[in-house]
């Protein structure tokens, strides 16, 4: 899958390790390798579809703002937040995301989703 993200701050601090250690903590921080090493092997989202989906826990996210944008765990209660990077975003018949048309992402960030 092809990664980019919101920004150039946001990318520098996850390419440089002790960076990432810095802003995050050393277990965030490794959550996160592990998902960014997931989700660079993939080769569309559809590869975090349930069954596949844990321990990542993949889902869309629907209310407000954060309509259309997408999440993984990390640990508790932290979640990775990224977007399908596609114009048009892949839709299926229904009007729900295709998953599996899904090939690039834009990361956001790393947020509480339930704070």
């Amino acid at each position: 899958m092809d990664i980019s993200f919101k920004n150039k701050k946001l990318a520098k601090s996850f390419n440089e390790g002790p960076q990432l250690v810095k802003i995050h903590g050393g277990l965030r921080a490794k959550k996160i390798r592990i998902r960014m090493t997931e989700l660079r092997a993939a080769a569309s989202l559809k590869d975090f579809w349930p069954p596949k989906s844990p321990p990542g826990r993949c889902h869309e996210l629907t209310e407000g703002k954060r309509s259309g944008q997408l999440s993984v765990d990390l640990d508790h209660p932290y979640r990775l937040i990224f977007t399908p990077d596609h114009d048009p975003v892949p839709k299926l018949d229904d009007g729900g995301l295709d998953w599996s048309k899904v090939t690039a992402i834009k990361i956001l960030g790393v947020e509480d989703t339930h704070g």
